[in-house]
């Protein structure tokens, strides 16, 4: 797996060939001092993943991964010191394609493998997708839903996912008549600060799903760990840690499984941008229990993976543009009026 490096830190580049020798499936490319030697070395020689910095003379690393996924689109990680100082900046690269963010480690003699730990996982995981390994599910189960029970959202985003999320939240109403939870690929490192930040963009409230809460029609429940979010019952949220050989966590698909097990009212499920598959089969399982399921077309993802297997399953019911996905759930959903009871 070829790895590019685009770095302007002597200290910091040394720290991720460090990283990198650690284990012999990777093998460094090419290493640029900054975004715009990064967008040219990309051009010339496109690696499978780009471990890409956000402070950086001539271009930062936001723009450079903007315009490297317009010309030549590859997986792309955030590696930046203090991923809570500079969380906008993630957020930022995200929307524009970036898979992930970590800190960069910091590494000495005593405590290398252990210190690149992180790293190394995520650059495995994209590893292990960039082959196509497939993800193993668990068992769906069904069950029934009653009419009394609130309408819910199930949203499902990765790569490009933050910048999407915040078009489709922000364009619902104050009163949208449906509960909304979402499923984002991030980091429990800068998940709450995520939150915070989708919460300053969308009329609903917007925070962390907290062990225990019950989806409300009006509000948005972001995943917020590196555990998988699910229902446990038809009202009740936890967090797990199984399964456990899932490339993502939280993984959208453990989430839409649950809620084709255990919701009893009617759901709508959408899957926007991402790298992969998550969230294709659970929302295959949405449709074949008759719910309304929704992916985000090719022309307005950032990464065009998840959505794209989607649809070659067959789950989603209708294929939108971003901007028309918010119109299609208030159509589907409508405003708030009085509480439905709870079951």
């Amino acid at each position: 797996m070829k790895i590019g490096i685009v770095n302007d830190s002597p200290l910091a580049v040394a720290a991720l060939r460090r990283a990198i020798a650690l284990d012999p499936a990777f093998e460094i490319a090419w290493i640029a001092a900054d975004g715009q030697q990064a967008v040219q070395m990309a051009a010339a020689r496109t690696p499978d993943l780009i471990l890409m910095d956000l402070l950086m003379p001539v271009m930062d690393g936001v723009e450079a991964t903007r315009r490297i996924m317009a010309a030549t689109p590859c997986a792309i990680v955030v590696v930046t010191m203090d991923l809570g100082r500079n969380a906008a900046g993630v957020f930022d690269a995200m929307g524009y394609g970036a898979i992930d963010a970590v800190d960069t480690p910091t590494l000495t003699e005593a405590d290398a493998r252990l210190a690149a730990g992180p790293l190394l996982r995520k650059m495995r995981n994209i590893g292990q997708l960039l082959a196509g390994r497939a993800i193993p599910q668990h068992k769906l189960q069904a069950a029934r839903r009653a009419v009394a029970a609130p309408r819910l959202v199930a949203l499902g985003a990765s790569a490009g996912g933050p910048a999407a999320l915040a078009a489709l939240l922000g364009a619902l109403p104050a009163d949208f008549g449906a509960a909304v939870v979402a499923v984002q690929h991030v980091d429990e490192a800068f998940a709450a600060g995520m939150a915070d930040w989708l919460d300053g963009q969308c009329a609903l409230p917007v925070r962390i799903a907290r062990a225990g809460d019950t989806p409300q029609a009006g509000t948005v429940l972001l995943a917020g760990t590196n555990d998988h979010l699910r229902l446990a019952g038809p009202t009740r949220m936890v967090y797990t840690e199984q399964p456990t050989d899932y490339l993502y966590r939280p993984s959208i698909d453990v989430f839409f499984e649950s809620v084709v097990e255990h919701w009893r009212g009617d759901v709508v499920g959408v899957l926007l941008t991402g790298m992969g598959r998550d969230g294709a089969v659970g929302l295959k399982a949405m449709r074949d229990r008759g719910f309304l399921t929704i992916a985000q077309d090719r022309a307005t993802s950032a990464v065009y993976g998840m959505p794209k297997a989607a649809a070659a399953l067959g789950a989603a019911a209708e294929i939108l543009p971003l901007g028309r996905i918010a119109p299609r759930l208030v159509q589907a959903c409508g405003r708030s009026g009085p509480a439905a009871p709870l079951p």
